[in-house]
C-alpha cells in the first residue's frame, strides 16, 4: 500500500559524519543566502515602490514555497531526484543570477560554483550508506 512517512527518516543521521555534516550546515547556509540574494534584487529591481515590494518579498516567498514543497529534507512531495535537482537549480540559480543582477558577475560565478559543488557532494553524501 502506500508508504508511511514515518517508515524512513527524512534526514540520515549526521553523527559520525563530520564532512557530510559540514556540507549540509553549508547546503543551508546557501539556500539562505540564495533567499536574501532574491530579495535584495527584488527590492532594487524595478521602477516603482509597488512593483519593488512585489519582487522582495513576493519572489523570495516563492523560493520558499517551492523549495519547502519540493526541495526540502521533508518535503510534502516526494520529487524523484531529477525534479528535486531542478527545484534547486530554480532556487540556487536564481539566487546565482540576482547577485549578477545586482552588478557582481564574478561573486555571482563563484557563488555558483559552490552552490553546484555543495549541492553535488550532498546529494551523494545522501546517497552513500554510512561507514
Amino acid at each position: 500500500m502506500g508508504e508511511n512517512r514515518t517508515d524512513r527518516p527524512a534526514i540520515p543521521s549526521l553523527s559520525g559524519r563530520p564532512w557530510w555534516a559540514a556540507n549540509e550546515g553549508l547546503a543551508f547556509v546557501l539556500e539562505l543566502v540564495a533567499i536574501g540574494c532574491l530579495c535584495r534584487w527584488g527590492f532594487t529591481a524595478g521602477d516603482g515602490l509597488a512593483l519593488r515590494l512585489l519582487l522582495g518579498i513576493g519572489l523570495p516567498a516563492a523560493a520558499i514555497a517551492l523549495w519547502g514543497a519540493f526541495a526540502a529534507p521533508r518535503a510534502r512531495v516526494r520529487l524523484p531526484l531529477a525534479g528535486v535537482l531542478a527545484v534547486k537549480a530554480v532556487v540556487l540559480g536564481g539566487g546565482a543570477l540576482a547577485v549578477y543582477g545586482l552588478g557582481r558577475p564574478v561573486v555571482a560565478v563563484a557563488l555558483a560554483a559552490v552552490m553546484v559543488a555543495n549541492t553535488a557532494l550532498a546529494e551523494t553524501f545522501r546517497r552513500s550508506p554510512a561507514a
